[in-house]
C-alpha cells in the first residue's frame, strides 16, 4: 500500500531507498501534460515526483508531519507546495479549491513507511504500541479503544474488518478492558485469539488491525466528504484519481462515480425530462485497474489495490 517511488519516470528505481508506489504508470500516463495537480496523500513524495518529472506543478497534503518533512527534503520547493492536513479537512478544501488543479490523486490507505515503522503501530508487531494515527489530530488506538462502546466497536469490526464474529470480539475486547488497558499490539493479538482461536494467525490480525485503524482515522468518513469537493474543484476535462486498498473505500468510490454519471432520473412515461440532472462526468475506462501479476510479485501489497478514473464534463 506504499505511495513512494524512484525519482522519475514510469518505471519504478528500487536502488534510491524509495518503495515503489502501485499503479504507478497508469496515473503518470493519465496526468502527462496537465500542469497542476493535487497529490493529496503526498507521503513520501513518489507520485509527486513523477508529477514533477512531467513538468506539472503539484499541491502535496499529507495529515502526517513526517511525510511532509521528507516528501520537502527530497522534492523541494521549486514546484511542490506543502500543506500538512487530512485531505478531508476545510482547510484541505480551501486550499484545494485555491490551487485550481487539473488532476487529483489520492492514494488511500497507509504507506509502507509507516507500516514499516514499528512505533507508528500499524502492525502486529510484539510490543508495538496501539497508534495507528496518521496524523495528530486523531486519537491513538489505544485511547479510542478505552472509551469506545460495544455498538460502536462491533461495527468498526464487522463494516471495516469483515470480521463475522464481530459482536463477540468486540464483547472480549470490552471486557478485557476493564481488567486492563490495551496499550500494545499484543493486547489485541491476545484478545483476537481468545475469539478466533488457536487456528488464528497474521492474516486475522492484518485484517482487524486494519478495521481498526480505519476507525481511529475515519478513512472511509473522510472519504466520503472529500469526494464530492474534489470532483467539484476540477474544471471539464479534470480527472480524479483514486487508488483503494479496502472494499469499503473501493464500493465508496465506485458508487459515487456511478452517481456522478448518472442523467435524466425522470420516470420513463414523462414526455419530457423535469428533473434537468445532466451527467457530471464519466468513470474512464468503466472498469477499475488492477496492479498486473508481475507488479504485484514484486510488491506483495499491491495484489489489494484498485486504481479508479474519473473525468469531468461539466465543472461545479
Amino acid at each position: 500500500m506504499s505511495r513512494e517511488t524512484g525519482p522519475t519516470g514510469h518505471e519504478p528505481v528500487s536502488d534510491t531507498g524509495w518503495h515503489v508506489p502501485v499503479l504507478l504508470a497508469p496515473i503518470l500516463e493519465r496526468a502527462r501534460n496537465v500542469e497542476r495537480v493535487v497529490d493529496a496523500t503526498l507521503g513520501h513524495g513518489g507520485h509527486a515526483a513523477g508529477f514533477v518529472a512531467q513538468g506539472a506543478r503539484v499541491l502535496g497534503i499529507d495529515r502526517d508531519p513526517d511525510a511532509i518533512v521528507t516528501a520537502r527534503t527530497r522534492l523541494g520547493d521549486d514546484r511542490v507546495t506543502y500543506l500538512q492536513a487530512s485531505y478531508a479537512s476545510d482547510v484541505a478544501f480551501r486550499a484545494v479549491k485555491a490551487f485550481r488543479p487539473e488532476f487529483i490523486l489520492l492514494d488511500l490507505g497507509v504507506s509502507s513507511r509507516q507500516l514499516d515503522q514499528a512505533d507508528r503501530g500499524f502492525t502486529f508487531r510484539p510490543g508495538a504500541p496501539l497508534d495507528m494515527r496518521m496524523g495528530p489530530d486523531v486519537p491513538t488506538a489505544a485511547d479510542w479503544l478505552a472509551r469506545v462502546d460495544e455498538p460502536e466497536l462491533t461495527a468498526a469490526l464487522r463494516d471495516f474488518a469483515d470480521e463475522r464474529h464481530a459482536g463477540r470480539m468486540a464483547r472480549e475486547i470490552l471486557r478485557r478492558r476493564t481488567n486492563a488497558p490495551f496499550l500494545i499490539s499484543d493486547d489485541l493479538v491476545n484478545a483476537i485469539r481468545a475469539v478466533l482461536g488457536s487456528q488464528s494467525g497474521p492474516a486475522d490480525f492484518a485484517r482487524v488491525f486494519q478495521g481498526l485503524r480505519i476507525a481511529v482515522n475515519d478513512e472511509l468518513g473522510g472519504l466520503g466528504r472529500a469526494l464530492p469537493v474534489f470532483r467539484e474543484a476540477l474544471p471539464a476535462g479534470g480527472t480524479l484519481a483514486v487508488i483503494s486498498y479496502h472494499s469499503g473505500e473501493d464500493r465508496l468510490v465506485k458508487g459515487a462515480f456511478r452517481a456522478w454519471q448518472q442523467g435524466c432520473t425522470c420516470p420513463p412515461r414523462l414526455p419530457q425530462c423535469i428533473c434537468g440532472r445532466t451527467p457530471l462526468g464519466s468513470a474512464e475506462p468503466r472498469k477499475a485497474i488492477i496492479p498486473l501479476a508481475a507488479e504485484v510479485a514484486r510488491k506483495p501489497r499491491a495484489r489489494s489495490a484498485t486504481l479508479r478514473f474519473f473525468r469531468v464534463h461539466h465543472a461545479g
